[in-house]
């Protein structure tokens, strides 16, 4: 409670880079008519996801975790559950992580199991676009980049998730994997967060979460270059 309440303290004083744009009564809307589409035309895989898990792993079917959210306040992310119940070790996953389960594996290359998330864009938590939260241990609070990305509040895909979406496998290629991501992929990630932010309009947007599903459905066909060339970046 500690943390999150220094979280609280100092992002409030940071820059307002994007509060604006998050606060439109526009894009909340938007928001919540997409999310509640997404819910109700997305019901059959939500079905299909848990009787999957269900099927093969057993209870529970959906896994909670602590996230940072705008402002520093902490919020309870839900995803459709993908590893095995005693799950320790590191909060990054690489690719073949034994952690996983073969169910898990499935949903995990085609982003199902984030479909739960819709549902923490109806309570308000996140959106359909921003910064991926992360867990609190990897928030520096007083570095600069983090200051003006806790304005924003966070989302189900952004530029920075999608450039990211082979992650997995990058971080495979490493030998430690868990500083690398926090010292290069991360620091980058933040980046793209801001720029993004900082030239954002709806014609992106609406690009960003097409091209968002596309790789969902197809990710043979992710191309990095192609992505960053397509949104301006």
């Amino acid at each position: 409670m500690q943390r999150a309440k220094k979280l609280v303290i100092v992002a409030s004083g940071g820059r307002r880079i994007g509060e604006k744009t998050a606060d439109r009564p526009f894009l909340r809307c938007f928001d919540v008519l997409v999310a509640l589409v997404a819910v109700v035309g997305l019901s059959p895989l939500f079905l299909i996801s848990s009787l999957a898990i269900l099927l093969a792993d057993g209870r529970p079917i959906f896994f909670r975790q602590t996230r940072v959210g705008r402002h520093g306040q902490p919020f309870n992310i839900w995803k459709f559950r993908t590893m095995e119940l005693a799950n320790g070790g590191p909060a990054i996953t690489s690719a073949g992580d034994r952690r996983v389960t073969t169910v898990g594996a499935k949903l995990r290359k085609y982003k199902l199991d984030e479909l739960p998330q819709f549902f923490c864009v109806l309570r308000g938590h996140m959106s359909l676009i921003g910064p991926r939260p992360e867990v609190p241990e990897y928030v520096e609070p007083t570095d600069d980049l983090w200051e003006a990305v806790l304005q924003m509040r966070p989302g189900i895909t952004d530029l920075a998730s999608l450039a990211f979406r082979d992650e997995e496998e990058m971080l495979a290629l490493v030998q430690d994997p868990e500083t690398h991501y926090r010292s290069s992929v991360l620091p980058e990630k933040l980046r793209l967060n801001i720029a993004y932010q900082r030239s954002r309009s709806l014609t992106r947007d609406l690009k960003l979460l097409w091209m968002t599903a596309r790789y969902s459905f197809h990710p043979q066909g992710f191309d990095r270059d192609r992505v960053m060339k397509a949104l301006g970046a």
